[in-house]
């Protein structure tokens, strides 16, 4: 856990990056009194009360939006599966970025939507 955020914290060409970027975060916490999808399930929580942008999916969830806003979010998340008893955690990030344009969940799934 404290790898991917302290790599999260030292990207600084992106401090002031104003496009709206991807990123996804699968969270794999451990615990030996709470199950996986229940721990799981705080970090979503935490994500849909910070009001950003995202899309839940199987196995992980997408954010759109600011990075350095983003990265708070996951940082909460994290914080969220350990305060509820995770003992120890995987976490996976993706990040989409294009210099000149923003990248949104609905350029990438929008024909997909009935």
């Amino acid at each position: 856990m404290y790898v991917l955020l302290i790599l999260l914290k030292n990207t600084f060409f992106m401090k002031d990056f104003t496009r709206k970027v991807n990123v996804a975060l699968q969270v794999l916490p451990k615990s030996s009194t709470k199950g996986t999808y229940e721990l799981v399930d705080k970090a979503i929580e935490s994500i849909k009360t910070s009001g950003i942008k995202h899309t839940v999916c199987p196995f992980e969830t997408v954010m759109e939006g600011n990075y350095n806003k983003i990265r708070e979010v996951i940082d909460r998340a994290l914080q969220a599966c350990m305060d509820e008893g995770a003992e120890e955690m995987l976490a996976f990030v993706k990040i989409q970025i294009n210099k000149n344009d923003d990248v949104t969940i609905e350029e990438k799934t929008g024909k997909y939507k009935k």
